[in-house]
């Protein structure tokens, strides 16, 4: 069993050791990624049939995405990597997660066998919760309709979940979380998510630039795919799951130096340490301005100073989004 949140809250991709304990409960499934406000209507039903019951709730997704598994070269830009999307997970209160292997074999298994051999023979599941637009099987051919009738065939009950609109009427969904972080809009990418964004990677050695320039950084290389607008950003960082620490952060190719490939540069406020090699979870509370290149060294430290600045002033009134950013990224500072 792969244990990514803790003993409290199972994480298993081997169906050979899903947990007794989550037997005859309501199974949540999807894809997930984001875990934003509409995954999070899904899995709320899925906890108010399951507490109703006195059984678990637990989720059912998949690993990795399915249209990096189809289309290889252009991977989907992740929102929440496991690790991250079990945490979310947990935050919602739910008792567990499998987690399957995608793989173009899993994705031609027929509807029926998944409904048979997967819900029915190895999870033993009560009931199934999905939103409105979940498909499975080979071919899609899992649609809403055929799980309904699977249910009544097989002896579990069936919910499906409309979709979650936002204040203005629009469907919440991973795509627009997406193109609200290219566009540079972490205000409103964290409102579709419920919680503040983040990304995590290994603090890795640069140029020592920031150093210099009395701006010494914290380096992080995020994979290609991701599509956060280059720019500056307020941010909270932590270390290995340690305190958060304030901080101010540039994502971009550095145009005043060398336009070399996208970093994650990250400027911690009144910290002093060596970071080399440990893994960084990086917070994303707004987005400051787009990436410059300045004429002087001299004009970009003033800038700098005026970014430290509006970003101590950001995350000085920062506040919670809810109960799920208050359990996923911790109480204020």
């Amino acid at each position: 069993m792969t244990d990514l949140v803790s003993e409290a809250f199972p994480v298993v991709s081997d169906l050979a050791e899903f947990p007794a304990a989550l037997a005859d409960g309501v199974v949540a499934i999807g894809n997930f990624d984001g875990v934003h406000r509409g995954h999070q209507a899904v899995l709320g039903e899925a906890l108010e049939i399951a507490r109703a019951q006195s059984v678990p709730a637990f989720a059912l997704t998949f690993e990795p995405h399915p249209r990096t598994v189809f289309n290889p070269d252009k991977p989907v830009f992740r929102l929440t990597p496991e690790p991250m999307k079990a945490r979310v997970m947990a935050a919602t209160g739910l008792d567990g997660m499998v987690s399957l292997p995608f793989t173009r074999a899993f994705a031609g298994l027929e509807a029926e066998a998944f409904v048979h051999e997967i819900l029915r023979d190895k999870l033993h599941i009560r009931h199934a919760v999905t939103g409105y637009d979940f498909h499975f099987g080979r071919g899609r051919r899992g649609t809403p309709d055929f799980l309904r009738a699977a249910g009544q065939s097989d002896g579990f009950g069936v919910t499906i979940v409309t979709a979650a609109t936002d204040e203005a009427g629009e469907a919440v969904s991973s795509s627009r979380v997406r193109a609200a972080l290219a566009a540079g809009d972490v205000v409103e990418a964290n409102a579709l998510l419920g919680y503040r964004w983040s990304v995590a990677a290994d603090v890795r050695h640069g140029e020592k630039r920031g150093r210099d320039l009395g701006y010494p950084t914290a380096n992080l290389a995020l994979p290609a795919e991701t599509e956060l607008a280059h720019g500056i950003y307020a941010v909270r960082a932590r270390a290995n799951g340690g305190e958060w620490i304030d901080g101010v952060a540039s994502f971009g190719r550095r145009p005043t130096f060398d336009n070399g490939a996208p970093l994650l540069e990250v400027f911690l406020f009144d910290f002093s340490g060596d970071l080399y090699g440990q893994t960084l979870q990086v917070m994303l509370a707004a987005r400051l301005r787009a990436e410059e290149r300045f004429d002087s060294v001299e004009a970009l430290i003033a800038q700098m100073d005026r970014d430290s600045a509006e970003a101590r002033a950001v995350l000085a009134s920062l506040a919670p989004l809810g109960p799920i950013d208050l359990a996923v990224n911790g109480p204020p500072r």
